[in-house]
């Protein structure tokens, strides 16, 4: 028997059968026998390195032009955070010992504002690179991420302000001050600041992170929730190894801190069925 040719998707087969071609949707290609979205296609490895340091670099351009408008607001970000956290009094009084020592702080509040309004574009940007392998859902959760990074890491900063640096600086001035007269040097205690607040901003995006690799079908609540030990030690290790107090305060509070947005946020998830 010959085989006709039918319009609607269907042919015949030589024993008079037929087979249905199998259809893809308007967001997905057949790739290799691999159902993938409609727009992904191979790109040479060369491609890839180059449009992943273009997108680095719009990142690193961004930080820096925010850095540079809020450098001449610095002095007086310096004075409000620096009596904000630090009691009042001469005790309070910062020292500089070095002549580089207050450009340098400048530089640093500068760079942490750079950073903050950073980290949503880079999850845009990260999403332009990653676009063409995405389904459509996928590409709008990763969109919204773009705002919630930024409110994220902004409350990072003002949990850092109103609850971190507070209890940390009471905590060393309760443990020194019968050990000798206090002078807060301005580069290593403004640093040291700047520092918790950067690293808390980037801490709150884990909320996000989650939410995103359950949404995209990388992982599971089940899956997190079974191996939450080895999270918790994870971030207590992390902790005490990237924080720059040695006495141990900040990393405790940090690790807590990490712990608690971990647990809440799969709190969350199952509380909405995810």
């Amino acid at each position: 028997m010959g085989e006709h040719r039918r319009s609607d998707g269907e042919r015949a087969v030589p024993d008079g059968g037929t087979t249905t071609a199998s259809a893809t949707t308007d967001d997905e290609a057949d790739v290799g026998g691999i159902s993938a979205p409609a727009e992904d296609q191979e790109m040479p490895l060369a491609d890839h390195i180059e449009e992943m340091i273009k997108r680095l670099a719009i990142v690193i351009v961004v930080a820096g032009s925010v850095s540079i408008v809020v450098f001449p607001l610095a002095d007086q970000l310096i004075t409000f955070i620096w009596y904000s956290v630090l009691p009042g009094g001469d005790v309070a009084q910062p020292r500089v010992y070095g002549p580089l020592e207050f450009v340098l702080a400048r530089i640093k509040v500068a760079s942490l504002a750079g950073l903050i309004v950073a980290l949503p574009v880079m999850v845009y940007e990260s999403y332009r690179f990653m676009r063409p392998g995405l389904y459509r859902n996928e590409r709008k959760y990763y969109l919204a991420a773009v705002p919630t990074s930024l409110v994220l890491g902004v409350v990072g900063v003002l949990f850092a302000y109103f609850v971190v640096l507070p209890a940390i600086f009471t905590y060393f001035l309760t443990y020194s001050q019968d050990a000798g007269a206090i002078a807060f040097g301005l580069g290593d205690t403004f640093g040291l600041m700047l520092i918790l607040m950067a690293y808390l901003a980037i801490v709150f995006q884990i909320p996000l992170l989650i939410m995103l690799a359950i949404m995209m079908g990388l992982t599971t609540r089940r899956w997190l929730t079974q191996r939450r030990l080895y999270f918790w030690g994870a971030f207590l290790g992390l902790a005490f190894v990237s924080s720059p107090d040695p006495t141990g305060m900040a990393p405790i509070i940090i690790a807590l801190t990490m712990v608690g947005l971990f647990e809440g946020t799969l709190l969350v998830l199952k509380w909405v069925g995810r």
